[in-house]
């Protein structure tokens, strides 16, 4: 069962393909600076407004949660200790943010992505050396006391499980199209970049 997830992995795959060369050369074509204009175009201004007015308070609530968390846990276990202020902090931050945004372009967003990417695997692997180090155990030990328990099993078979190889990798690649290639804030880096071979390359 914990493994099982990777059938929604592999979704998502197919999910940025999808988004790849089907979306993005439609966002192209369109020449859309932001994907709620498709919205402007089919539906009309009202449809776009509404859409646009719940990704804007949605996202300002949001990044403004993610950096005071940010912001708090730098203070908590860094620059308190150095006597920084935690509006100076703050500070530094929103002039780091603005800087990447007027020297932002494909480059700064592979980068980005690619920093971003690395730190998270780093941070599973530490993870996972951690619980084994804990629970005195070492990666094959683990591993066969997993499969003991019948925990590694990759792709479910059963037709009529819920989790069902087939239907699990259909959710995954539907939830990276709804997650990502529908929504701005995922892809206004990607329509922002000038052409449709780079915005490819990034996603």
């Amino acid at each position: 069962m914990v493994f099982n997830i990777f059938q929604v992995v592999i979704g998502y795959f197919f999910g940025y393909l999808a988004i790849s060369y089907i979306l993005l050369p439609i966002y192209y074509k369109l020449k859309l600076t932001s994907i709620y204009h498709y919205l402007e175009q089919r539906f009309g201004m009202v449809s776009y407004k509404t859409g646009a007015m719940f990704f804007v308070i949605s996202r300002a609530l949001g990044a403004t949660a993610r950096l005071y968390l940010v912001v708090n846990i730098l203070q908590i276990f860094i620059l308190n200790s150095l006597g920084v202020p935690f509006w100076l902090t703050a500070l530094v931050i929103l002039i780091l943010i603005l800087l990447y945004t007027f020297e932002g372009g494909v480059k700064t967003i592979v980068y980005t992505d690619t920093l971003q990417t690395s730190f998270m695997l780093l941070g599973l692997v530490v993870c996972i050396f951690a619980i084994l180090t804990k629970l005195d155990l070492g990666f094959f030990s683990a591993m066969k006391t997993l499969s003991a328990e019948k925990l590694t099993t990759l792709f479910n078979t059963d037709y009529k499980a819920p989790g069902f190889f087939v239907k699990q990798i259909l959710g995954g690649a539907f939830i990276a199209i709804a997650m990502t290639g529908l929504d701005q804030e995922m892809m206004q880096k990607n329509i922002s970049v000038p052409n449709l071979k780079d915005s490819q390359k990034n996603v």
